[in-house]
């Protein structure tokens, strides 16, 4: 059993596919998906987005939404904390060692853009070297080109609290745009995962899209994604390519 699967409950029934009401509320930590944090003059002292370790061959790679890392220019002082809680980092704190951003957000904030991919490191004298974010903490799939309609558990990292948020419901695809209908998605779940196929057992599901795109995420009531498709296939191959 790996870290990201002791806070799962063994034989945990399915949940059901739309939350009633269609509401935001609290829900379970998971070991994957934490905040990201800016501390220092070039960011927030406390989180702003969140992201979540997704699967690569390499072990290192987490995903969230372009603006959370890209506004002009590179955040210089990005802290990711997996399974955070409370104060509490029980894998520790994770630094870029390389962001990926598609060219076509860098240039002109294109809204069907809006992802990053981060391949992620311990801090100089943190932990033991080497080691691995998806080894601690497991890891979430990746989809691309989802189709809409999907059944989908999204989760974030609101600003002002200290534990994530989650709902459930289907998505809508089009335009460029992975849709999302459900209240309670404000600042700081930018980058949120959207699960699709999530293990009751594990609490691990496939990443179809991250809260972001259209107007930075949508509004009080929807959450948009980029479309994960052949753009962000390559973003995420470029990503998982050293030297590329």
């Amino acid at each position: 059993m790996t870290a990201g699967q002791e806070t799962a409950v063994r034989g945990k029934p399915a949940e059901p596919p739309v939350s009633q009401p269609l509401q935001a509320a609290p829900t379970a930590v998971s070991a994957p998906i934490g905040p990201l944090f800016s501390p220092g003059n070039d960011g927030d002292a406390d989180h702003h987005c969140t992201a979540s370790v997704v699967h690569s061959a390499a072990r290192d790679l987490v995903v969230t939404a372009a603006h959370c890392v890209y506004d002009g220019g590179f955040r210089t002082n990005l802290v990711f904390a997996p399974g955070y809680h409370d104060g509490v980092v029980p894998y520790g704190v994770w630094v870029p060692s390389r962001i990926v951003v598609d060219p076509r957000w860098a240039d002109r904030r294109d809204e069907d853009h809006d992802v990053a991919f981060l391949r992620v490191r311990r801090p100089r004298g943190s932990g033991p070297a080497g080691q691995r974010v998806e080894d601690l903490t497991g890891a979430e799939r990746i989809r691309f080109s989802p189709p809409g309609g999907l059944p989908t558990r999204t989760v974030g990292y609101p600003d002002d609290r200290e534990t994530p948020v989650s709902c459930r419901n289907t998505t809508t695809a089009g335009s460029g745009q992975l849709r999302f209908d459900c209240a309670g998605f404000p600042n700081g779940t930018s980058g949120g995962p959207m699960l699709t196929a999530v293990d009751p057992d594990t609490g691990l599901g496939t990443v179809t899209g991250v809260i972001g795109g259209l107007d930075e995420g949508g509004d009080d009531e929807t959450s948009y994604s980029s479309w994960f498709g052949p753009d962000i296939a390559a973003l995420y191959r470029r990503a998982t390519t050293d030297g590329a």
